[in-house]
C-alpha cells in the first residue's frame, strides 16, 4: 500500500483526510485481507477499483460489490459499522486487487447526518476524451473534458482518474477557491505552465489557478496514470481519533460512547 498522506509535514489536504493506493497485489489462495467490521462518524470514504472486486456491507443495511472501474461513496454520518473484504472468490481463490481510498471530512453540519451510501458501476461513471484521443479522464467527481460526473457530493468535489498516452494533452478548468493536488500512481507526466514532471508515486500540490495544464511528451515511452483531487478547505476546527473525525474533543467522546453502547448499530447478518 502507499500512502501519500498523512504523512509527516502533510496531515491532511484540507478537506481530504487521506489517500490509499491499495496495492497493486496479487494474493495466493488464503491471503487476501481486508478490513471487518469497524466503526466511521464525521466523514465520507470512497472506494474506487481498478483491478479486482471488492465486498461492502454497513450497519444501515447497505450491501455492495464493486468490481473494476466501480465506486462506492459511503457518507458515515452519524455513524455507521462498516466491512469492507476482498469477494468471497479472491479470498479463497486468490487473485489480483488494485484500487484507492479516499477519507473526506464532512462539514460541521453534515457530521450527524443520516448515513449514506452510492454505488455506481463502471459504466454509469461519465468518461471523456481529447480529440486525439490521447488524453483521457473517469470523471468520478466534479467536471472535466464537459462531462459531469453523477456523484452527489455534500461540498463541491473534484475527483478524476487520468490516462494521458505519449503526446496527449488537455487542460482542465478548476473552480474558484479550489485546492487541488495530483497523485501519480503510473509513469510521469508534465504539469502546470512550467511543465513540472510528477513521477510514479509522487504527488503535487497545485498552485492556485483557474486552469492546469496537462502534457506528455512525444517521445515519452510510458503512459500516465493519475488522479486530481480538489475541493474548497473547510477552514474548521478538527478533532480526529482514529475512525472518528469531528469538530471538537467532546463529540469525539461522544463518538465513542455512542459505539461502545451499541448506539451505532451492528451489520446485519446475510
Amino acid at each position: 500500500m502507499r500512502r501519500p498522506f498523512p504523512a509527516p509535514g502533510m496531515e491532511q489536504v484540507d478537506p481530504f483526510l487521506l489517500l490509499d493506493e491499495m496495492g497493486p497485489a496479487d494474493y495466493g489462495p488464503g491471503e487476501a485481507v481486508g478490513a471487518p467490521d469497524h466503526p466511521h462518524r464525521g466523514f465520507e470514504t470512497v472506494t474506487y477499483m481498478l483491478e479486482g472486486v471488492f465486498e461492502h456491507a454497513d450497519s444501515a443495511g447497505h450491501r455492495g460489490r464493486i468490481a473494476a472501474g466501480d465506486v462506492q461513496w459511503m457518507t458515515a454520518g452519524d455513524g455507521v459499522i462498516h466491512s469492507e473484504m476482498p469477494s468471497r472468490e479472491i479470498q479463497r481463490d486468490g487473485g489480483r486487487v488494485h484500487g484507492f481510498q479516499l477519507w473526506v471530512n464532512l462539514p460541521a453540519r453534515d457530521k450527524r447526518m443520516r448515513p449514506r451510501y452510492q454505488e455506481l458501476s463502471s459504466d454509469a461513471i461519465p468518461k471523456a476524451s481529447s480529440p486525439d484521443g490521447l488524453a483521457r479522464v473517469v470523471g468520478i467527481a466534479g467536471s472535466a473534458m464537459g462531462v459531469s460526473a453523477a456523484i452527489d457530493t455534500r461540498i463541491p468535489i473534484l475527483f478524476h482518474d487520468w490516462t494521458v498516452l505519449p503526446g496527449g494533452n488537455a487542460r482542465l478548468e478548476l473552480p474558484d477557491g479550489f485546492r487541488a493536488f495530483a497523485y501519480v500512481f503510473s509513469g510521469s507526466v508534465r504539469l502546470g505552465p512550467d511543465r513540472h514532471e510528477v513521477r510514479d508515486g509522487e504527488m503535487a500540490m497545485l498552485s492556485p489557478g483557474r486552469f492546469l495544464e496537462i502534457n506528455k511528451s512525444s517521445t515519452d515511452k510510458d503512459t500516465a496514470r493519475f488522479l486530481v483531487l480538489g475541493a474548497v478547505p473547510l477552514r474548521e476546527p478538527m478533532v480526529r481519533y482514529g475512525p472518528f473525525v469531528m469538530n471538537t474533543r467532546q463529540e469525539i467522546e461522544e463518538a465513542f460512547s455512542d459505539y461502545q453502547a451499541g448506539r451505532m448499530g451492528m451489520i446485519p447478518a446475510v
